[in-house]
Formats: structure tokens, sequence, C-alpha cells
């Protein structure tokens, strides 16, 4: 058992911030002397003392063998895993290299279709074939969910070549799959289960919460350690265990993927992060279950508007269906935004807040009172917003839109890669799509390389934007134009 009072990486950065030299390498501003004043006045000047490079004493992120070393085992020890990388890059470049790692040029992965943008960059970086398996759905609420133990057993039967499965736990709501079964599922074909567990770092410090992938028998999980813990954004974090994965491929991929200049205050977060929930992980989360149980129970009394249940849900993800009122998600943020609460996303029926250990009880009253001025002043006065299930405005995620998309015979990098033309978006119906399309966030595309661009498609991204919903990842934002490959 290591020591998980340790932080051998911030201690390290702490020294070498007080040892007094002459600095003559990057990067530029020289612990801060040089930085914007502006910058310095906002933020103060400490934060830029500490900013410093791979000095001899810091370690190196791609070859590590001191302090860095040092403290991926302590994170490796408290995770529950057999080996932990930092990740400057995000959960993005663990995805990544998850996909690199476990797949060649032709490869064939199954994952489900609501998997996010970083997953269709690694399918191109890879050159694999995505096997595409439909979420669980709920037509009502317009939510997809996760993928079914019934539904990966009929693509393996069909696709037993495949060399990997990935799956996302939890979803952007919260929700939860069949994780345990899917991974014995996997593992009865002798291939890794990949994991996008980007909102799922805190599950491995309660028992109130969901199990984690790795303790559910995961090969490969990718957590961003900054989206639910204390590390700062862009802080990630990849984690193995078994012998299903290559560790080989791994390091070579995250050198592929990762800077040569990474952040040290990145990289100390993730050190002082691991200790903070080691160490205090229960209480933390203990409170913020409390947190998260008070802010449900009280929205739920409010009329008009409803919280999102599932019978295997993170619960410090809260989902307010607010279409009752006759308004968007996305009117319904703004209206929030002027109140001075901030949720983590919008869609077309919902609003999603992320209530995490460094929420107050203040904050959960600040929202509780916003969301009832909502349902109380502003509803009357707005356009009433049709149920997306019901009548001539219906906007769902339904499957002809997301899920049923056709894959040409091109993988999504031959698609990438080939010559391609811009054309207007009238025009692209039946063509071979050449760039990502997604709503953002969550970032799920609902266009990528490879695939044959539809009616349904396009309706859903134009009303999506018309309801006030950004497009991003194309290179016309706009929808007025989209690239596709050329034919002939």
């Amino acid at each position: 058992m290591l020591d998980q009072n340790q932080t051998p990486l911030l201690d390290a950065l702490i020294t070498n911030v007080k040892r007094p030299h002459a600095p003559f390498y990057t990067p530029g501003h020289k612990q801060g002397k040089g930085i914007s004043p502006k910058l310095a006045k906002t933020f103060g000047k400490a934060v830029f003392r500490a900013d410093l490079t791979e000095l001899t004493e810091l370690d190196c992120l791609f070859t590590p063998h001191g302090v860095i070393q040092q403290a991926q085992q302590l994170a490796a020890e408290a995770f529950g895993a057999s080996q932990t990388w930092f990740l400057v890059n995000g959960s993005t470049c663990g995805i990544e290299a998850a996909i690199l790692a476990t797949c060649g040029d032709r490869d064939k992965i199954i994952l489900p279709r609501n998997v996010h943008s970083s997953v269709i960059s690694g399918l191109i970086l890879s050159g694999a074939i995505p096997i595409f398996i439909n979420p669980e759905y709920d037509p009502i609420l317009d939510i997809a969910h996760s993928i079914t133990v019934q539904s990966l057993a009929k693509a393996l039967q069909q696709h037993p070549d495949t060399k990997a499965v990935m799956m996302v736990y939890p979803t952007y709501y919260g929700v939860c799959g069949e994780i345990r079964e899917i991974a014995k599922l996997t593992h009865e074909y002798n291939i890794p289960l990949l994991v996008d567990e980007a909102h799922g770092a805190h599950f491995a410090f309660h028992p109130e919460l969901p199990i984690s992938a790795l303790n559910a028998g995961a090969d490969l999980t990718v957590q961003s350690t900054h989206k639910t813990l204390g590390a700062m954004t862009q802080a990630s974090m990849l984690h193995v265990q078994g012998e299903r994965i290559n560790i080989d491929r791994i390091n070579k991929a995250l050198q592929l993927l990762q800077s040569t200049s990474p952040s040290y205050l990145l990289l100390a977060s993730l050190d002082a992060a691991r200790q903070q929930i080691a160490l205090h992980g229960k209480k933390l989360l203990t409170e913020t279950l409390q947190l998260a149980d008070r802010a449900r129970n009280k929205i739920s009394q409010i009329p008009g508007l409803s919280v999102f249940e599932y019978f295997n849900l993170d619960k410090t993800r809260l989902s307010v269906t607010v279409s009752e009122l006759g308004i968007t998600g996305f009117q319904a943020e703004d209206i929030l935004e002027e109140l001075n609460v901030i949720p983590e996303f919008a869609s077309l029926q919902h609003l999603t807040f992320i209530i995490s250990l460094g929420n107050t009880a203040a904050d959960i009253e600040q929202l509780v009172k916003a969301l009832t001025t909502l349902a109380k002043e502003y509803s009357k006065n707005l356009t009433p917003f049709p149920s997306p299930c019901q009548g001539e405005g219906c906007l769902t995620a339904r499957d002809e839109v997301i899920f049923q998309a056709e894959i040409t015979e091109r993988s999504p990098r031959q698609a990438f890669f080939a010559p391609t033309e811009t054309i207007s978006i009238e025009q692209t119906i039946n063509r071979t799509c050449a760039e990502i399309v997604c709503p953002y966030p969550p970032g799920i595309p609902v266009l990528m390389p490879g695939e044959i661009i539809t009616t349904t498609a396009l309706e859903y991204l134009q009303k999506v934007q018309a309801m006030g919903g950004f497009i991003s990842n194309c290179a016309d934002t706009t929808l007025r134009t989209l690239k596709v490959v050329k034919e002939g």
C-alpha cells in the first residue's frame, strides 16, 4: 500500500518554484517576470512562477522515472488500476490513444452511435471500421442511454473478428449501463472493453455511486479528472488493468497525441486531486450527494418541471425537463444565465447540471430559486414549445436521425482524407459526408466522415440550430454548406 498523503509531483514543483536561479529555458515569461501585467493583475503572480517546463527534477511525461512516475503509481492504486497515465490534452487524447492501441487500419471496433466526437477522431487516426450499435433510447424524453448486453451480443456474433468494444459510461445525462455484463461478454471473445468514463472519475470513492468501470471489469478507462473532481480543466487520466491492453502501444499512441511541452500546472493538479479524493473522497462525496438529493427533491416540487430519473443513475448529475413550460432547454438556459445560474448544457427539452465536490448549499439554493422564478414568471411570456414527440413540430434524436446512419465502404479515415468538395446543404442528400457535424455540448456527432447524408439528419440539425443550439466541428457552422467526398 502506498501512502496516499504524498504529492510527489506537486512537492517537486513547489521546490522548484522556491529555488532562486536564473532561468534560460522555456516558457518565455520566465516564471512570470515577462508576463502581461494585465494577466498578472487578474490571476496573481504565483501561478506563473509554477508554470515550468520539464526540468530534471520535474521528470518527463513521456518517459517518467521520477516524480511523475511516482504520482501516476499513487493514482493507479487510488483508482484501482494496474497502470495510470496523466493526460494534459484532456480525455480526448486518451480516447484516441485507446483506439490506436487496440485497432489498426480496417480493424473493427464495436461502439454505440452516441459517442463523443473524440471517438470519431480516433477512428480517423487509426483507420478502424466502426460497427455501431444502437443505445437504448427514450423517445418521450429524447434521451439516448447506454448499449445493452443483447445488442452487443448480436454485434459480436455478426462480427467475431472485432478487435475491441467501447462504451460510454456514464452518459452525459448520468445513465450507467450494464457494464459488468458487457465486460463479461466482451471478454468471452478475448477482446478488451474500452470505456469512455469521462464523467465518472468520482465513482470509485463512494458506495452510493455507480460501480467504477475498472471495478466492473473494464480493461481500459479514460476519466476527465477535471469534470467531477478537483483537477484543472484539460487534466485527465487513462487507466488500464489486466493483460488485454498492449502497454507499449498506449505509450506510443500518447507520444503521438500529447504535447511535448506539458503544463506542470495541469500535472500537479492531477497529483493534488488524487490525494484529495483518496484521503477525503467518501466525506466529500457524501456531502455532494446530499446537495444533489436536496436539489432533486426541491426541484421536483416546482410545477411545470420534472427531474430525470433512471434505475442506474449518477445522482450527482441533475437533468431537469423544462418543455412542459412551453420553452426549449436553450431558452431556459438563456433565462437562467440572466439569473446568474449556468448549467452544464442545454438540450431541446432539458437542462443538465453537474453537482460536484466544489458546489455549496448556497449554490443549490440559488439553483432552486432560479428554476422557481423560471417556472412562475417566464413561461407564460414565451411562445409555447410543442413537445418534441408530439405534433407537427416533432423533433427528436430519432433512430433514423442518429442511430441508423449508413456507413459507406469508406472508413472514416478514408473519407476524411479523400478529395472533397464543399456544396450547398440542399445538394448533399445521399452524398458521403467528409467532416464531423454535431450539436455541442454534448459533442455527439449527427454526421461523420464516411456516412451517407440523409434528409432527416439535415432537418434535425437545422431545427436544433433554429431553436438555439450550436453546431460545431464542421467548417461552416451556419450549415449553409457541407464538405462531401468527391464522386467519380
